[in-house]
Order: C-alpha cells, then structure tokens, then sequence
C-alpha cells in the first residue's frame, strides 16, 4: 500500500509520474544516510576547516572559562567556601586583636554616618575593647548592649563583634537624631535610656550616668 503522499501523487499526476517521484525521493534518503556517519577518529574532525573539535567549541566561549574546567585537568575549584581551614582563605578576625576592632568600629561608623572617635571612645568606657565583656545586668560584646535593646535593633547575637558594633553604632545614631546631634545627651541617653533623659530634660541625677559622660567626653575631645 502506499503511503498517502503517494496516494495524492497518484491522483494528481498519475501513477507513472508518481513512481518516478517516490524513487528519486529514496534515493535522496539514502544518500543522506550514506553521509550520516559517526566519527571514530578526531582526526577526520580535523580535515574538514569547517568542523572543529568539541574540546575547541568549549573553549571559543568568552564569557565564561566553563569550558576550560572541563577541558583543563589542572583546573581545581575550591568548593569549601565556608571552611575556615582552607588553604588560602581568610580565617575569621580575630576580635581579640584591638586594631582589629578598630578597623571594625571605623567601617561600621562610616557606614551609618557616626565619628569614629566617638565610637571609640563609647567603646573604650563600654567594654575597654573586650568583644566578651558581659555586665552583672546582662549587658553584652563591644558596645554592651542590653538584650531587649539588641533585639529590638535585630542583632541576633549580641557577643557577635560585628553585629553587636552594627547595632550599638545604629543605637547612637538613633539617638544622636533624637537630640538634634547633643552629643551629651545622647551619651546619656544610651546610658540611661531616653526616657531618664526626657525625665530631667538633661543629663539624669545619676552620679553613674555624670560620669560616664565626662568619661567619654575626655576620651573624644
């Protein structure tokens, strides 16, 4: 039987016209089955200019090396990014290293906008630098921080010296804002809280909150 291509040839041009057809059309078949070989050795890849070799398609990407990791036996990726043990990565900062908390305390300053040497010397009456330092009322890390106060500025864990700096630099801030940039005040209020502040529309009457102004303010002027 024959298929209905050859069906509808056989109607419209008659059944001479549609052998005829139907020959030269498996013969074109099987011609192109004739050239449709696999190649067995890379270098008939070679012979033809118009072909190239699979490892040299990978590597004619620009964007990426992709192809090179996968073409280059010396290529190595280092897939344990969060090991601190590593050859070549940088091990976690050691906080213990004063400078080290400096540099800490100068990026994060800048970042909110806050002096440095302010912070600084909030840092030195605080914690005298000790990033484990912990008050007998709870307080925590750097900028020792109460644990409601923490958590309402989102700091997670507060003896963290990163997030407990990020935290702190944030509180001061917020209340340098609140003062108008009275930078006693403010002192006093992150000791005190704003709202012993707001009470005596000043420094509160507490010898523990005068001095730990004029401490600071020692430190920075």
């Amino acid at each position: 039987m024959f298929s209905s291509m050859i069906q509808n040839l056989l109607s419209s041009s008659g059944q001479a016209n549609a052998m005829q057809r139907a020959v030269q059309m498996m013969n074109h078949v099987n011609n192109i089955n004739s050239e449709w070989q696999p190649v067995t050795n890379s270098a008939q890849v070679h012979a033809n200019s118009n072909q190239v070799s699979f490892d040299e398609l990978l590597k004619a990407g620009t964007k990426t090396k992709f192809g090179d990791l996968l073409t280059n036996p010396a290529t190595r990726v280092n897939a344990q990014i969060y090991s601190n043990s590593v050859s070549g990565m940088t091990p976690k900062t050691d906080y213990s290293d004063k400078n080290n908390v400096k540099e800490l305390i100068s990026r994060v300053s800048k970042k909110h906008g806050v002096d440095e040497k302010l912070v600084n010397a909030l840092v030195k009456q605080e914690s005298g630098f000790n990033f484990r330092a912990k008050s007998k009322v709870g307080a925590m890390g750097l900028m020792q921080l109460m644990p409601a106060t923490a958590k309402d500025l989102g700091v997670t864990n507060p003896m963290d010296p990163e997030q407990n700096v990020e935290g702190g630099v944030k509180y001061l801030k917020s209340m340098l804002n609140k003062y108008n940039g009275n930078i006693i005040l403010a002192l006093a209020a992150y000791n005190a809280g704003p709202g012993a502040v707001d009470k005596y529309d000043g420094v509160p009457p507490y010898k523990e909150t005068q001095n730990y102004v004029k401490s600071i303010l020692s430190s920075y002027l």
